[in-house]
């Protein structure tokens, strides 16, 4: 390009060009020598280049580079670099081919992710996009003047968040993982399990299981983008998982942290009251002579035998679905004055009703065979049809893929089979049913018949004479019980937060009955002792499963 085309070029941006510089500058002097700079570089440049298509695009690009130049010799570092300027840069798509100061990049794109949703959009649409105002307030539906109002306080925090080092929890660099999930109610196919499934899901939940933090907050202690903590708090949020409180959230479920103490009471209270109980409800159940009674009905066999007639009952198995059923049911009279569930239970959007616990163990504490078998433990789990219930636990010793969600659908069809036992079940239906291990089949001489494999109580009368022998055991070692409850009832309840103290305090209810890890201990005790024994392969999936009258 000639001399004169390139003056008559630089008269024409000399005056852009310094209030460019004036607008980024500390002073008029550094406009003044920066806009020069600017000058002679883009002057030069024009005399030696014939090929710039694009003049506007190349001034100012060269004015970007020297800016950036300016801001790396005069700063000791990026805290003083004009938040505006900076974003004004990321917004020219050749900002990265004139800038190498990436830790001023990295740093104001972590700070607005820091900023409101509605923030966020008005930046990046402004200084990103390049859009102008009216359209930006067109698209969101807001005045103009909400949008200039928006960038102003976006330029403030952006400020803020440059000036000072926003502090991470350990929970960044060492996240925490649930190390199992359970649920006491009705669950949907949406489960807490599955909503709970994402690490970020279930260190947000961890994050303000004690204390309602701001999306932001959250973002800060796990060392994330608030934009994944909002979008993840919302859908906790909206199934029940964590209540809102004004602009911040808390979490509306169990989580119990366990300490190496803590476990080592529970394996020493639990094995304690499942010798007293549990050994005693044996011997009971022995030799009251109930377990040969007709209403009893156990169909169960481990070989073959002859199809005219029905197996021998099985006892072993039968006390298999007796101890933990008597165990879990016997004693409810007294929790009559207690705290109802209806009281603590959550109502889903999905039309579950439940009420939801998770477990962390920190690092380095040695866990138990107990502890490790519960991981395998699911139930008590009930369902009934207006006339019976199907009750099931599953455990490391039953061989089955039953969990809480895919219950209800599975004992729904069982009981509706159940009614039709006296002949009408479909070769289909016989399949399905022996396949679960509710049923077995067998052919001989051309004779076929079927029989549950599941232990049936077909009386009220049996049901509650088995459930008085529980409640006089109870009766019996009340006291003995109640002592071995309270250092332990203590313990737990001094680790939850207030707002949980009463759903915590509903499920202690429950100690040495329905919970999982008194049936746990009452069966092994049992099976150390060498009461019970071990299931037989083929009797593993239809193991601990009683149809009671409802």
């Amino acid at each position: 390009m000639n001399d004169f085309d390139a003056n008559k070029i630089i008269s024409k941006y000399i005056k852009p060009i310094f209030g460019f510089a004036l607008k980024r500058c500390r002073n008029v002097q550094d406009a003044e020598d920066l806009s020069q700079n600017i000058a002679i570089k883009v002057y030069r440049a024009l005399l030696i280049k014939d090929d710039i298509r694009n003049v506007d695009k190349f001034v100012w690009t060269v004015a970007h580079n020297a800016l950036s130049n300016y801001y790396r010799d005069n700063a000791e570092n990026t805290i003083g670099i004009p938040l505006e300027a900076v974003a004004e840069s990321l917004a020219d798509p050749n900002f990265r081919l004139y800038c190498d100061d990436n830790d001023t990049i990295a740093r104001l794109q972590k700070e607005i992710a820091y900023l409101s949703e509605m923030q966020r959009k008005i930046v990046v649409a402004y200084y990103f996009e390049n859009r102008k105002q009216a359209d930006i307030a067109k698209q969101l539906g807001i005045p103009v003047g909400t949008i200039k109002w928006h960038l102003f306080e976006a330029k403030k925090e952006l400020k803020r968040g440059f000036e000072k080092m926003r502090e991470t929890s350990e929970l960044k660099f060492n996240p925490i993982q649930f190390r199992s999930i359970w649920t006491d109610g009705t669950v949907t196919k949406k489960s807490p399990k599955d909503l709970l499934q994402s690490l970020l899901a279930q260190n947000i939940c961890y994050c303000v299981r004690n204390k309602a933090k701001t999306a932001n907050e959250i973002a800060s202690d796990l060392g994330v983008s608030p934009v994944f903590v909002e979008n993840e708090a919302e859908i906790l949020e909206e199934y029940g998982l964590l209540s809102a409180q004004g602009n911040k959230y808390i979490v509306n479920f169990l989580i119990s942290e366990p300490t190496e103490q803590l476990l080592a009471l529970q394996d020493e209270i639990y094995g304690r009251a499942a010798e007293l109980f549990a050994n005693k409800l044996y011997d009971e159940l022995v030799s009251c002579g109930l377990l040969f009674d007709n209403s009893i009905v156990c169909e169960q066999s481990d070989g073959a035998f002859d199809c005219k007639k029905s197996p021998e009952k099985d006892i072993n198995f039968v006390l298999w679905s007796l101890i933990p059923y008597i165990a879990a049911r016997s004693g409810e009279k007294s929790l009559n004055n207690g705290i109802s569930f209806d009281e603590v239970a959550t109502f889903r959007p999905d039309g579950a009703y439940n009420i939801v616990n998770a477990e962390v163990v920190p690092n380095g504490i040695p866990l138990s065979k107990n502890y490790a078998d519960m991981t395998k433990w699911c139930g008590p789990m009930w369902y009934g049809d207006g006339k019976h219930i199907l009750w099931q636990v599953n455990s490391k010793w039953s061989d089955r893929e039953t969990n809480v969600v895919s219950y209800a659908h599975i004992a729904r069809r069982v009981l509706s089979l159940f009614e039709e036992k006296g002949g009408n079940l479909s070769k289909d239906d016989c399949a399905w049913l022996c396949q679960n291990g509710y049923l077995k089949t067998y052919s001989q001489d051309g004779d076929f018949k079927k029989f549950w494999q599941i232990v049936i109580l077909s009386s009220n009368e049996i049901r509650d004479r088995l459930l008085a022998i529980g409640d006089k055991i109870r009766n019996d070692y009340r006291e003995e019980l109640q002592a071995l409850k309270e250092p332990y009832e203590k313990a737990v309840m001094s680790s939850v937060p207030p707002h949980l103290k009463k759903v915590q305090a509903y499920e202690l209810q429950f100690i040495f009955q329905s919970d999982g890890l008194f049936l746990l201990h009452c069966i092994k005790t049992l099976l150390n002792n060498g009461k019970l024994k071990p299931p037989t392969t083929s009797q593993r999936k239809a193991l601990s499963t009683l149809i009671v009258n409802e």
